[in-house]
């Protein structure tokens, strides 16, 4: 997890069993609570360094990457 998403866990990194990324989040959102939750929402995931959705399936090898928007510019 990273920026926004790793404040409102609390925590970079975890290890949760789920069979798709949806279980897995939803599990992480119990865990982690409403303002988890909320950032969620606006975050993309990906799996393994992939763009993935809810639907994509993965096991304990596979590592999820929770990823806020960023803004920057020059």
């Amino acid at each position: 997890m990273f920026a926004s998403a790793r404040e409102a866990a609390g925590t970079g990194r975890d290890e949760i069993d789920g069979a798709t990324v949806g279980e897995i989040l939803a599990i992480a959102g119990n865990r982690y609570g409403r303002t988890f939750v909320d950032v969620l929402a606006t975050c993309r995931i990906w799996v393994n360094g992939d763009d993935a959705d809810e639907s994509t399936p993965v096991t304990t090898k596979d590592e999820i990457a929770v990823l806020p928007p960023v803004s920057g510019g020059m």
